[in-house]
């Protein structure tokens, strides 16, 4: 497929930028069918905004996600340490990521 530079309008700032061949290439490898609506610095601004790095905490945007908890836990496979993103109860095996994905793909 032969892609072309074209020119877009910013739906934030209302800037003109140009949406290059090689962005096309890259959205369409990843399968995206929309042409962006943002200006990269917009894009930019709005993507840090979302992972809560701006002024605001974050709460209320967008794809905000707040930092999952951690627990320690020991590997019921091979004892080793591991973090786990919930707290173990004690009635099922936890297993360390290596042993988990091994155990995943046998089920």
């Amino acid at each position: 497929m032969s892609f072309q530079e074209k020119s877009l309008q910013c739906s934030d700032c209302g800037a003109n930028f140009t949406f290059t061949t090689e962005e096309q290439e890259f959205f369409a490898s990843k399968g995206y069918t929309n042409e962006p609506k943002r200006c990269p610095s917009c894009r930019q601004a709005r993507k840090t905004e979302r992972n809560g790095n701006g002024n605001g905490s974050g709460s209320g945007s967008y794809g905000y996600r707040p930092q999952r908890q951690m627990f320690p836990a020991t590997c019921a496979q091979c004892g080793k340490q591991a973090q786990v993103p919930f707290e173990p109860r004690g009635d099922k095996p936890v297993y360390c990521s290596d042993c988990y994905n091994k155990v995943r793909v046998s089920r």
